[in-house]
């Protein structure tokens, strides 16, 4: 099998792909910053079963800092998972944070592939770059016009690789991502704090009226979309939607966790939070037709699932004999 490298791999999706890779019998180098954006304990947990592993190696480091001439010598994949996470954060003074991570870095990475010998730059994007859009379901062709800083960076770093592609030949496939969930989601992402108020029995923070809609993607389809993106020959060059096959409200959505956590949620309602867009729905004909993405998972399964880990996860970082993994 061949070597592939991971940026962002201590975080939620990252970690996933790694050991869906590994299992494929991959050699895997993964490269994470280990930014205290959020828990670093979680950070660590999310590779606490790889990282004895003989085919995994990780390298703790800013991707600005290092010599990816070298380290894309022997390399066939890379799976660009790494950037700053948020909309809200991404207003003011935290901008700075945004353009150095989501927009520079791929910039310094595209630079490098473009020498190397790889078969796909695999580049992690966000449905965050339609912003409010004027159709849904959601296609590529729609004009992306982001609500949100955040979203405003992951576009840029989708044009450069467009850029990179065209002039260069780097073989980027980009991927916008609707609403990721499931086990390791990110401490700050909407259903993590409900399952974590909910394990705490204190009431939730919902923006606006809870008639908001999303597309909501199950990591294990998400994790399925960069495999076959990186191994479909038509993909190069392309952007897909990878979304999870159905549009619901925010309240329903509780209604949902309601029924896997088995017991009633309190809901404070506050104002609208800026950067948010409305709704979300993702148009994925162009990912079934090309790269064969089919999404498994049902919301009602995804959040049994999310559930189940989340207890498991709190249950250890309250642990008084928490050890953490260097």
């Amino acid at each position: 099998m061949s070597k592939v490298i991971v940026t962002g791999a201590a975080g939620f999706i990252g970690s996933n792909l790694v050991e869906a890779l590994l299992a494929q019998g991959h050699q895997v180098v993964g490269v994470d910053r280990f930014t205290d954006y959020y828990d670093t304990r979680v950070k660590h947990r999310n590779l606490a079963s790889v990282l004895r592993r003989p085919g995994f190696k990780l390298i703790q480091d800013d991707i600005r800092n290092l010599d990816w001439a070298s380290l894309l010598e022997d390399v066939d994949i890379v799976y660009h998972q790494a950037a700053q996470a948020g909309v809200r954060a991404s207003w003011g003074d935290g901008f700075q944070a945004y353009t150095d991570l989501n927009v520079n870095s791929t910039q310094v990475l595209l630079e490098a592939a473009k020498d190397a010998n790889l078969s796909r730059f695999v580049y992690a994007s966000s449905s965050s770059v339609y912003g409010d859009a004027i159709a849904y379901p959601t296609s590529e062709n729609t004009l992306p016009q982001p609500v949100s800083p955040y979203g405003v960076t992951k576009l840029a770093a989708e044009h450069l690789c467009r850029l990179y592609h065209v002039n260069y030949g780097v073989p980027t496939v980009s991927l916008r991502y609707f609403t990721v969930y499931g086990p390791r989601q990110r401490p700050d992402m909407a259903f993590h704090k409900f399952l974590k108020a909910a394990l705490d029995d204190e009431p939730i923070s919902v923006y606006g009226d809870g008639q908001q809609t999303r597309d909501f993607t199950f990591i294990k389809d998400a994790v399925a979309a960069n495999l076959a993106a990186a191994t479909v020959t038509g993909a190069i060059g392309e952007v897909f939607n990878i979304g999870g096959g159905s549009r619901i409200s925010l309240r329903d959505t509780i209604s949902l966790m309601e029924e896997v956590i088995g017991k009633p949620i309190a809901i404070n309602y506050t104002q609208t939070s800026k950067g948010d867009a409305r709704h979300t729905s993702a148009d994925v004909s162009k990912a079934k037709q090309i790269l064969g993405y089919q999404p498994q998972v049902s919301l009602k399964d995804g959040l049994g699932q999310e559930w189940e880990w989340l207890q498991q996860l709190y249950a250890h970082l309250r642990s008084p004999h928490l050890q953490l993994v260097a």
